[in-house]
């Protein structure tokens, strides 16, 4: 056991210098990484959801009466006695139900209320209800259990310390529920605890009372819990400070921030930034939307990391650091108010999180300090890729193993990535209202959601269809590998013309479609940005201009950050760069109410002539058909186009040429 603890300390350490950065110590996601990928909650066996209890209800709430006293004093067990009421919804009409309760880890003993007997075998426990009852109705079912006094890596109990963690499928060890993070219930804890202890959970704290040396805490959750992020933290004598964020929809109403610790920390650096965080990030997805929050240090037994408990997460002893902080409060959005539907959607959790650690940095550090957070990322995907999609669908039935689920490469670096290539490709107005939307969507929000729901939402928000960008990214393993060629060619009459072929040489994925962006300088120093839709692979493009370009560079700015190859100037390997398509100037050009845009076809082929503004948003589409050879000549009505520059684009067969206009008023 030292031995493999030293080397998850070795390991660990080398991930850490890899991605540490001038302004945090550690990288958040990291230590998230490092934690949950050393998680034993599936140390014994996968969890096959297909094994799992067949699911014809809605789980509405969990109410737990747990007596957790004797836990405090040496030896400190790890038994304690409990009930639960779990209340449901029928979907379907049935007489019994199935619930999640491992047989390692929980005996039951009785059941009440609606359940009359049971069944408790392999990890299932079978209850047989009082009657039949249809589809719409409710039924309480009471549960009389015990926890054994065995570690099963979700309940713990040491020296004083009593806490659970149980991402991904870790609450079926400490009470009977349907352990899925699609069907999210209401949550109501009771604990008796020593009179010594501080105990805290999700929700906000109804009451405690104290009688003799028995404290018990009554903590109540508003709003729907997945069970995995459903949480007992405390320990003796913790010490515990609480500050408050004010709301920006009613400044006048705060909500607490409960920060437990351990003797000799001192959280008053996180509990400094909080207020701006939870500002910040309120400010760009939704407000933030829980009744309380805050952060509790645990022991030795979470030895490194973070777990995104709802309203409540859990930090490693000492663990007082900004990065961590940043990472696992962003997951009170993504994650734990929309919750991923199946571990096949857990992009929605880790890639958001991980993404939203830099965004945080942007916050203060401004732009360029995220986007070199988002490059250091994603040069730590380029060198340790394994090789697999960030989405597996068949992971929505079969847990991975968490060596995969949580592979630090794919899951956070890669995922947070993509997420900025999103940001790229919509930009930023469409992107932050796809995120805003999409955490406001009251089908999503207190619930799950799948990525095809958020997949759907961009679409909608967008009025586009984004499927082929998820498709690749999420979807398709490994990245694009550019061989770029481009050159300048004197073409008389004092213009110049660029030349631009693309191509993808990968072996391990498909295309991947793309808008591009190409930077060209020239002789006078000034010089232009760009953008086209690279939508087909071995596509040439060229630009007429009148002054000699100097310089030439592809993805000037690094948006595409999940990319190899080079740019170099030449031909193409055996594709010609000149076509049977030649597309002139606009006449006039300046424009104002009109311009008349020609083009020379050498074959019959589908055309599309398009009009965009500099962001590469199509205004215009003045031609799209089938023609045959010969010379066109198009009449563009430019009479509702703001003043500013355009590019026009000819799609022609496998071509694409584009050049630039101006409109003056």
């Amino acid at each position: 056991m030292k031995i493999r603890l030293l080397l998850a300390v070795i390991c660990c350490s080398a991930l850490f210098s890899l991605n540490a950065q001038d302004y945090y110590p550690t990288r958040g996601s990291s230590y998230c990484a490092m934690k949950k990928a050393a998680n034993k909650t599936l140390a014994r066996k996968p969890l096959n959801m297909n094994a799992s209890p067949k699911h014809s209800f809605d789980a509405i709430k969990y109410t737990l009466d747990v007596d957790l006293y004797s836990c405090y004093t040496a030896p400190y067990p790890k038994s304690f006695t409990g009930s639960v009421i779990v209340t449901i919804k029928i979907d379907t009409a049935l007489n019994s139900i199935n619930l999640n309760a491992e047989n390692f880890s929980l005996l039951v003993d009785s059941v009440r209320m609606a359940g009359t007997s049971f069944t408790h075998a392999s990890d299932i426990l079978s209850i047989q209800l009082n009657r039949t009852y249809n589809a719409g109705e409710t039924a309480s079912i009471k549960i009389y259990y015990r926890h054994k006094n065995v570690q099963d890596y979700a309940f713990y109990s040491n020296n004083g310390v009593v806490f659970t963690d149980c991402e991904p499928e870790g609450a079926r060890r400490w009470f009977p529920c349907w352990d899925s993070p699609a069907d999210k219930a209401l949550f109501d804890l009771t604990a008796n605890v020593k009179s010594t202890v501080k105990l805290g959970s999700n929700g906000r704290l109804a009451d405690s009372t104290l009688v003799g040396d028995v404290l018990t805490y009554h903590w109540i959750s508003d709003q729907n819990v997945a069970t995995y992020l459903m949480v007992i933290t405390s320990k003796v004598n913790y010490q515990l400070n609480i500050g408050w964020w004010h709301k920006l929809s009613n400044p006048a109403d705060s909500i607490p921030f409960r920060y437990y610790f351990n003797l000799g920390e001192n959280p008053a650096a996180i509990m400094a930034i909080m207020p701006d965080m939870t500002t910040w990030y309120s400010e760009n997805f939704i407000e933030h939307p829980f009744d309380k929050n805050g952060f509790a240090t645990l022991n030795s037994d979470f030895a490194w990391g973070g777990m995104e408990n709802q309203s409540l997460t859990s930090l490693c002893p000492g663990c007082w650091e900004e990065g961590l902080a940043a990472h696992e409060f962003a997951h009170q959005w993504f994650g734990d108010m929309i919750t991923c539907g199946t571990w096949a959607d857990i992009w929605l959790n880790e890639g958001f999180a991980t993404w939203a650690e830099s965004f945080w940095y942007e916050s203060y550090a401004g732009y360029g300090a995220y986007k070199s957070d988002i490059n250091n990322d994603a040069s730590y995907y380029l060198s340790t890729n394994p090789g697999w999609a960030i989405s597996d669908p068949a992971w929505a039935t079969t847990t991975p193993s968490n060596n995969i689920l949580f592979d630090y490469s794919i899951t956070y670096m890669k995922g947070a990535c993509v997420l900025h290539q999103l940001r790229y490709v919509l930009g930023d107005s469409l992107f932050f209202q796809s995120l805003k939307a999409y955490c406001a969507d009251s089908n999503y929000k207190y619930h799950s959601a799948t990525i095809p729901d958020f997949n759907a939402k961009v679409n909608e928000i967008t009025g586009e269809n984004y499927d082929w960008f998820f498709n690749e990214w999420i979807y398709q393993p490994n990245h694009p590998i550019y061989q770029n060629t481009y050159n300048f060619e004197d073409i008389g009459n004092g213009q110049w013309k660029v030349n631009f072929f693309t191509k993808q040489v990968q072996t391990n994925a498909p295309f991947f479609k793309m808008p591009v962006e190409v930077y060209i300088k020239f002789v006078d120093l000034s010089d232009t940005t760009i953008r086209v839709m690279n939508d087909v692979n071995f596509q040439s493009f060229y630009w007429i201009f009148d002054k000699q370009p100097v310089f030439f560079r592809f993805d000037y700015d690094k948006q595409i950050v999940l990319k190899g190859g080079n740019t170099v100037v030449g031909l193409s390997d055996g594709t010609p760069l000149v076509t049977p398509v030649t597309l002139n100037q606009n006449s006039p050009n300046p424009a104002n109410q009109s311009t008349r845009i020609s083009y020379d076809l050498g074959e019959t082929m589908n055309v599309k002539l398009e009009i965009m503004d500099k962001l590469g948003v199509v205004v215009l589409t003045p031609v799209e058909s089938r023609q045959t050879a010969g010379q066109y000549d198009v009449n563009v009505d430019c009479s509702k186009l703001a003043a500013g520059n355009y590019f026009y684009k000819l799609t022609s067969g496998s071509t694409v040429q584009v050049k630039q206009m101006v409109i003056i008023r």
